[in-house]
């Protein structure tokens, strides 16, 4: 059963590094599964709280760098605050629509970084009105999303070798052996009759 488990529990990891590419909380998926995994195999220990610590620091640490670099990107090229923020947007829709790009993982990519670029271009254009300006911080958006994405999918593998190493079923804790419990039933000593001796008057 504990093999089932870790199959379950590496399909899991693989949706949520999946969903990580469309700008969702694949890798919150991926810690919550590891819970579930360890709540469900706690008496044999195959994971222990100090990797699920470490586990939600990595979550943590992708969230950062995504959120960094994406708008670190458009912030160098000289992006307003409101260009940055569209720049974020644009990438989510984009990686939706690139969905539909028939090749995949390329296509989602693709369209988040391009997303960015148009959005914040656009935005940054309609502020200030300069055209080779809103061309650089839509360049830097879009590179800036890239390195983003990379970082996280990169801590998103991580993560996922990390799981399927420590929960592998192995060299747990054995659970305790089963011993067989032996119902003593009351004995009742056997009670005598009394006898009746033959009346010698009759």
């Amino acid at each position: 059963m504990d093999w089932l488990y870790y199959i379950l529990l590496l399909i899991v990891q693989i949706v949520g590094l999946v969903l990580t590419l469309f700008q969702m909380p694949g890798l919150w998926l991926m810690l919550a599964g590891t819970c579930v995994f360890a709540w469900g195999t706690n008496a044999r220990g195959y994971v222990a709280v100090h990797w699920l610590v470490v586990l939600l620091l990595l979550a943590l640490l992708a969230e950062v760098v995504e959120f960094v670099a994406g708008s670190a990107g458009a912030k160098k090229a000289g992006a307003t605050k409101l260009a940055m923020f569209g720049a974020m947007v644009g990438g989510i829709v984009g990686a939706i629509a690139g969905t539909f790009i028939p090749i995949p993982i390329v296509g989602t990519i693709f369209g988040a970084c391009a997303g960015s670029f148009l959005v914040a271009m656009a935005i940054q254009w309609m502020q200030h009105g300069e055209v080779h300006h809103s061309m650089r911080v839509g360049v830097g958006a879009a590179k800036g999303r890239f390195l983003g994405i990379a970082g996280k999918l990169s801590i998103g593998v991580l993560m996922l070798v990390l799981t399927m190493i420590v929960a592998l079923p192995v060299g747990g804790i054995a659970p305790p052996p089963v011993v067989p419990t032996v119902i003593l039933l009351p004995t009742t000593a056997p009670t005598s009759q009394p006898t009746t001796l033959p009346n010698p008057a009759k």
